[in-house]
């Protein structure tokens, strides 16, 4: 027995779909055009994968990623954001040196987003949330438009 999922597609519409997907509305799904959904169009998300414990590393360190010197390079900074923040790279090209280096040494659980990933505040209009969730490259603008604000923000938290 084939097994069922909801997506949403690109007119907004929730279809019931048979996995495996046929080959074009696969490619559809791989390119972000229609996104997989709940049967009540709420957001689908699979419960994420436990996070690697890093290996333990030298007495200094202990397996973290050390912060580069003060002097160190742009590039050294991108990829220390890029290791510890999880900050993807055009992300971290974007901001400054100085931003960069204005990161706290470990992210913080649950805490502020980074400084220059361009979120918007959560008192911004819903326009603002859909052009950032576009921006990110999670939604098409059509689908975005589908959601409330509170879907979108959570979808970026």
């Amino acid at each position: 027995m084939a097994e069922t999922i909801y997506v949403r597609g690109e007119g907004g519409a929730i279809i019931a779909m048979d996995l495996p997907l046929p080959e074009a509305i696969q490619e559809r799904f791989d390119r972000g055009l229609i996104q997989r959904v709940n049967e009540d169009g709420t957001p689908y998300a699979v419960a994420p994968a436990p996070k690697p414990k890093p290996a333990k590393g030298s007495v200094l360190t202990e397996g973290l990623v050390p912060r580069p010197g003060f002097r160190a390079g742009k590039d050294d900074w991108v990829l220390w954001a890029m290791a510890v923040h999880a900050l993807p790279e055009a992300d971290a090209q974007a901001m400054t040196k100085a931003q960069l280096q204005e990161l706290p040494e470990q992210p913080t659980e649950g805490g502020p987003p980074a400084p220059g990933d361009g979120r918007p505040s959560e008192d911004a209009t819903k326009a603002e949330w859909v052009d950032h969730v576009v921006k990110r490259g999670l939604l098409a603008r059509e689908d975005a438009e589908a959601y409330t604000k509170d879907d979108l923000i959570d979808m970026v938290s």
